[in-house]
């Protein structure tokens, strides 16, 4: 399902209600998950992401998100967990043992069919069609695929161990496994292994019996509809062949295909691109539950979205100069869609033919537009953008120093809001400050009165309730924040973190363009950012410096684009909203700005 990139709709918080019945679920769901490790898999006080996203085949999939790693999926009404948290409750699932060269197979988009199943001397586990499982590989017990059963464990034996065993959903190396921090699986000793005392030499010799005996198995029977890709597994030197094969086709046919560019003309080139991402976008982009869908919002959201990285898409520059003499022609002369005016003067794509064989041969690019690409800085060997982790913390200011000397904590030290409430809890209590009459409330003592009173409530005051007291603690220090980005150490700066800025100013008569400011705070290269902007929505960008604002530039977009700038954003940066200022100002939609 993950073998290919998917698309993610949106990433929000979960609330406290859809926590607690995400725990009943999981609990219902996995009845030997322990409540102490189902609290440690998911923290009441750690921020819970939801992220939907639609697969490659368009299937809806709702994704829980824990410090950046996928734990748990949700498809149709049904809760499987990831390989990270399998990897941590390795009991979690029955489990099916493979030989290790199959994991390719499985990555690949293939599922676990019977002939490659590892069967232990306690025999299989016992499970029912539909159940939750999982795929270990022979001498490590660490998970590394997961699925659901595709038939009994009973009509497994009665079917000789011949046809498909497990239909598998997510792997490790997948797109999902790749949303997370694509850690590798631990080493988890295979004591079925260690029992049977197998080594690895003998561990070869198994692999070739088993391989040897699953490919008689075919060759006995050829009408059985399975091919020896699905039912048996390769040998490693077989895989490298094949992919060096491959990879020598892929040079060749690179090298005709360049020939051929340099002979066509520039025209002709746009031709082909535009083509190439009409298809492209019919493919893996409309749905039919769009249509029917406006010709200009399938040019701007589909089409240019499809377009590769380094290329432009121009129909001017094409041969047909207009999008709608191009839809005509795939309408009339390739029947790939059906085109009408719904309202006078206004096209839209009323019905396309998914079934057409130009449509269904055509192979998708590896590289996609920028959406793909966006994300990745500049220049080469450079890894991938990944938003920083944002922490407010607070520092204690020299009126406060002395309610935090108990604490061995001077003034500019920084803490959590957390550690703040136990040192004060703590300070209250070595110094019996609770009001015995009322323990909601804490009595005043003449370091809490000159640390947290003003002078007029020096007579007045003499206790205060606890959220007061808390609040007025952290009122009176100086506000921090810690920004980490991967692989570098955290930096702590003083104030509030400035808000990436997204405003709309007035050019000349009736122009509008788009400022986007402070992206350097967050690592985000505002070049980079402006390139992909200007290729997503086709209209012309500039860098321009900010006055009085050192070694910082805004990028300025022409026309109300806040829309896409948020989009981009929030979905492919993956921005936390609270960190982005502006939105509310992008145009309504049926008006036009």
């Amino acid at each position: 399902m993950f073998a290919k990139p998917f698309r993610v709709k949106s990433n929000t918080a979960i609330k406290g209600s859809d926590r607690r019945k995400l725990k009943a679920d999981l609990s219902a769901a996995f009845p030997s998950l322990p409540v102490d490790e189902l609290s440690e898999l998911l923290p009441n006080k750690e921020e819970l992401s939801v992220v939907k996203i639609y697969a490659h085949k368009g299937e809806a999939v709702t994704v829980y998100v824990l410090h950046k790693n996928p734990l748990f999926f949700e498809l149709e009404k049904h809760l499987y967990p990831t390989v990270y948290v399998l990897w941590r409750c390795p009991a979690l699932t029955p489990v099916f043992r493979t030989w290790p060269p199959v994991l390719q197979k499985l990555i690949g988009g293939a599922d676990l069919m019977l002939p490659g199943v590892v069967v232990p001397s306690c025999g299989l586990p016992d499970v029912n069609q539909g159940d939750v499982c999982a795929v270990t590989l022979v001498r490590n017990r660490s998970p590394v695929a997961v699925g659901k059963a595709a038939v009994s464990t009973s009509e497994m034996h009665s079917l000789g161990m011949k046809g498909r065993g497990v239909c598998i959903l997510h792997t490790y190396m997948d797109y999902l496994w790749a949303f997370g921090d694509k850690s590798g699986p631990p080493s988890l000793p295979d004591a079925e292994s260690e029992e049977q005392g197998v080594s690895g030499d003998e561990c070869d010799v198994s692999e070739k019996e088993e391989e040897e005996e699953v490919e008689k198995r075919v060759e006995e029977q050829p009408s059985s509809g399975e091919t020896v890709a699905d039912t048996a597994c390769w040998g490693l030197e077989e895989l490298k062949l094949a992919e060096l094969e491959e990879n020598k086709c892929e040079i060749s046919n690179e090298k005709e295909e360049e020939n051929q560019d340099d002979q066509k003309t520039p025209q002709e080139v746009m031709d082909a691109l535009l083509l190439q991402c009409f298809l492209h976008a019919l493919k893996t982009k409309v749905k039919k539950s769009e249509l029917p869908l406006l010709t200009s919002t399938f040019l701007r959201n589909h089409m240019f979205s499809c377009c590769p990285s380094g290329m432009q898409l121009d129909i001017k520059k094409s041969s047909y100069k207009k999008l709608s003499k191009f839809l005509q022609v795939m309408q009339q002369q390739h029947n790939l869609l059906r085109v009408k005016a719904l309202t006078k003067g206004v096209e839209s794509i009323v019905e396309v033919d998914w079934k057409n064989p130009e449509l269904r041969s055509f192979s998708i690019p590896e590289e996609t537009a920028v959406e793909a690409t966006v994300v990745q800085e500049s220049g080469e060997g450079e890894v991938a953008y990944h938003p920083p982790e944002i922490i407010t913390l607070y520092s204690v200011t020299a009126r406060l120093e002395p309610l935090f000397l108990d604490a061995d904590k001077r003034k500019g030290a920084t803490m959590h809001p957390a550690e703040v409430r136990s040192i004060v809890t703590e300070y209250v209590k070595a110094n019996e400050l609770v009001d015995g009459n009322n323990k909601n409330y804490v009595t005043i003592n003449p370091t809490l009165c000159d640390c947290l009173l003003e002078k007029s409530e020096y007579q007045e005051v003499e206790s205060l309730k606890w959220d007061d007291l808390f609040g007025r603690t952290l009122g009176r220090m100086q506000e921090c924040y810690q920004v980490i980005f991967p692989g570098q150490a955290p930096r702590i700066k003083k104030g509030h973190i400035e808000p990436i800025d997204i405003s709309v100013a007035s050019r000349g008569s009736n122009k509008k363009v788009t400022l986007v400011k402070n992206l350097e705070v967050y690592g985000l290269d505002p070049g980079v950012v402006a390139t992909a902007l200007q290729r997503r929505v086709q209209a012309s960008t500039v860098l321009q410096p900010i006055p009085g604002a050192k070694d910082k530039v805004l990028v300025q977009i022409q026309g109300n684009q806040i829309h896409q700038v948020g989009n981009l954003l929030l979905e492919h940066c993956q921005i936390p909203r609270k960190y982005i200022q502006g939105l509310d100002k992008a145009p309504k939609s049926g008006k036009k700005k």
